[in-house]
């Protein structure tokens, strides 16, 4: 499933939803790099 994150202020990422953290922010993939942040 593709989810859309915020890194920052102004950063957004979407990619294939990895994991929830326990504090609420989410893990993406986009190729073989994995980013963390805020749900949109």
């Amino acid at each position: 499933m593709l989810r859309t994150i915020t890194l920052g202020s102004c950063v957004s990422v979407q990619g294939m939803f990895v994991r929830k953290l326990p504090d609420g922010r989410i893990a993406v993939r986009v190729g073989e790099t994995e980013y963390t942040g805020k749900p949109v």
